[in-house]
Parts: structure tokens; sequence; C-alpha cells
């Protein structure tokens, strides 16, 4: 499973954008009204990260691969002349600029130029504010990651469409609360599309993977059946929505300081304040309830379960409708922290969800939660020393290395073999 993981990994990563691409990010860099010739910049952004230099005419142009998506051009303030610095005394970062490719196709940046001391962050702030990001993504994919894990722990099945849940999810908020819509509230839109997330895993359980469990049929064929949901799932969304990137409402909030240069924005700190709150009341439910206590015996032992008198389809149902549930809000959050839907955004961090299970421990809840902040973790922090492109290659390193150490997982238990 882990060869085939690796292989939909290097499918999925993104080619370089280069000249030929159909859309324009350009610009120009001057110092009071002068060109500057050589001045570097780097944008990143779907594609992948490109550098380009300015011309004797101070302009500056990439190609782009697709609109509606969201870029950051850093100009590398080490290749101006010395003593002047990019300069915004109402920005801390001057020299790094986002800009989102509209509908047109074309979008200018221009850097203003001056005397001024460079705004230099130290690599300490910069590992605080990683850290800060790391553990909000980690916690946003402990959701998704723990229903994953639920699953394979009661009904044995590696299911490569719990991405497609996670984007169903954040396409149904879209469609409740988007001004496009239905333009519900979003504190009543949110909790109908977490609502409707359940009922869609349940729907699936019914319709498709509950009679093949009474028909026996093996893994393996399982496993090739979720991939093709997911692929038929996925671009049912690009039907639906495009292929274009969506937002929901309040994701360009302004970030707040906290401590330090940490910054994050009131939609940030609820993301997190809900991920804890639910993931606290995910460990009662398991830990405390008697459906709770009932769904960690079927991920031991379904057989004993079942001979101990536990109704095995009704707790797997509740699994699935419990997975949807966790699915839809990580993708709700997810779709914040990007910023943006699109059609195909479970399948980015499909692979990352695997790597936080099986880093935990197959099956084991706890240890989803544990691999995921990790992952998360290691994604971030690891911008630092690598490209944006690689980071989620960094989740996965590591996951190889601890697994030739420990095969069964951080939290899982060494079985017998033969």
């Amino acid at each position: 499973m882990l060869l085939i993981l690796l292989g939909l990994f290097a499918t999925a990563t993104p080619a370089l954008a280069d000249e030929d691409d159909p859309y324009r990010i350009s610009g120009n860099v001057q110092l009071d009204g002068e060109p500057l010739e050589g001045v570097a910049l780097t944008i990143d952004g779907p594609g992948g990260e490109q550098e380009v230099e300015t011309d004797a005419e101070g302009q500056w142009r990439v190609g782009v691969p697709e609109r509606g998506e969201t870029y950051v051009i850093t100009l590398d303030e080490d290749t101006l002349p010395e003593g002047i610095a990019v300069v915004d005394p109402e920005d801390d970062t001057p020299n790094v600029k986002e800009v989102e490719m509209g509908q047109g196709g074309r979008v200018s940046v221009n850097f203003f130029i001056g005397e001024g001391e460079r705004n230099v962050t130290s690599f300490f702030d910069q590992l605080v504010q990683r850290i800060v990001q790391g553990l909000s993504f980690g916690l946003m994919l402990a959701l998704a990651a723990i229903g994953l894990s639920l699953v394979y722990g009661t009904t044995g099945i590696s299911n490569f469409a719990h991405g497609e849940m996670v984007t169903f999810g954040a396409i149904a908020a879209l469609f409740l609360v988007g001004p496009a819509s239905l333009a519900l509230p979003w504190w009543l839109g949110y909790p109908i599309a977490v609502v409707l997330s359940a009922v869609f895993g349940l729907v699936l359980d019914m319709i498709l993977w509950r009679p093949l469990r009474r028909r026996r049929v093996g893994v393996v064929q399982l496993m090739i059946v979720s991939i093709g949901l997911s692929l038929a799932l996925r671009y049912t969304f690009q039907l639906f929505i495009g292929g274009g990137t969506l937002q929901l409402p309040f994701s360009s909030q302004e970030k707040l300081p906290l401590f330090g240069v940490v910054q994050l924005s009131i939609i940030d700190m609820a993301s997190l304040a809900i991920s804890i709150l639910v993931i606290v009341a995910f460990a009662l439910w398991l830990t405390r309830s008697r459906l709770g206590k009932a769904t960690r015996a079927i991920s031991d032992n379904p057989s004993l379960a079942a001979a101990s008198g536990i109704d095995v389809d009704a707790v797997v149902r509740v699994v699935w409708i419990v997975a949807g549930g966790l699915a839809g809000l990580a993708g709700i959050l997810y779709a914040y922290y990007r910023p943006g839907i699109k059609w195909d955004m479970g399948a980015q961090i499909l692979l990352l969800m695997f790597a936080a299970v099986v880093l935990g421990g197959l099956g084991t809840a706890y240890g989803a939660l544990v691999g995921a902040i990790i992952v998360g973790l290691l994604v971030e922090v690891s911008s630092l020393w690598i490209p944006a492109d690689l980071k989620y290659a960094s989740a996965l390193f590591i996951l190889i290395v601890i697994l030739l150490f420990r095969p069964q997982g951080i939290l899982g238990r060494r079985e017998r073999i033969g």
C-alpha cells in the first residue's frame, strides 16, 4: 500500500510553470522612478516555484498555469543596491506580496523601493510562527485522519475516497453559505454542512460498502473500488464547481498579532479552538460511551466483538457517520487554511492523512491524532529549509524512516506474523 501511496504522490506533483502557461504575473521594480536591473524575485504557487530577475527596464514577468489561485511574490532584498530596501510603514513584510489570478489572466505587482532598513525576521521567530501554523494544520488534519483510521480499524478498508469526503464538506458549506447560493448565515450553514457530510458517509456505506462487506469482497478489491470512487467523485465535483478556486465568506480576514511575530486571524484562532473541542469530545465519546467502547472492541477483534453480542453492522454504520462528519468539518477548516475550495482539494492532502494514520498506528484513533500533529508540524517547519512544493514529501520521508524502526507505528501494537 505504501508503494501505491508514493506512486500517487509522484503523479500528483505539479510541473513547473513556464512562459507557455496561459496566464501572466508581471511588474516593475523602480527606485525614485529609475528602473532597477538584476533584482531577483520568487513566485510561488500552483505550478511550482519560479525565479526571475528584472530586465534593464526594471520589468519582470512569469507565466502561471491557473486562474483563481493565490500566488506569493517575494523580492530578494539581498539583490537590491546597498542602503535601500522595500519600505511600507503599514506592512511588516513589504517585500512579500500575495495576489490572486483573476479571470482576466493578467496581474501586475509593483514594489516601492526607497531608503530604509531591511526588515529581517530571525530564524527563531520564523520557527515559532511555523510551529503555530503546523499545530493548526495538524489538528485540522487529525479530524480527517481519525475518521480514516476508524474506518480502517472497523472494516479493514483503506478508503482512498476519504479525500473526496473532505472536499464534499467544503463544497456543501459553499452551497449553503456562499453569496451565489442559499446565503445562509455561517452559524447555521456550517453545522448543516457537517450534518450533510455525515449523511454522505452513511449513504456511501449503505449503497456501496455494506453490500461489498456482505459479499466478503477482499481487502485489495475494496481498495481498488475506493480508488475508482475517488476518481468518480472528484470529477463530479469539478463538473459542479469548475476547475477554479472558490472562497468561503470571511476568507480574507486581517491577521492579528498575538506574541512575538506570531499572527493569526480570527478564523485561524477559531479553527484551532474548534479542532481541539471536537477532538476532546470525540475522545470522551470513544472512551466513555457504550458505542465508543464497542467501536474500540471491533477495531481490536471484530470476531470476538460479534461473539460477545455487539451488533457489528450497526457500529460500522455509526463509524461511517462519524467519519463523514469529521471529514466534512475538516474540509471547511481546510478551505480557510489553503485558502479556497477546489475540486481536488481533498486529494491534495490524502497522502498526508494516510501518513498520519500509518505513522500513529493503523486502526488507532489516538495514533491518528498523534501522527497528524507530527505530520502537520513537519510539513510547516520543513519549509524553512526546503522549497514549499517539497514540504509534503518531508512528512512521507519521516514516515518511511519511522516505519523502518517501528513498523506498527507510534501507538500501534506489535502483531505476530505467521
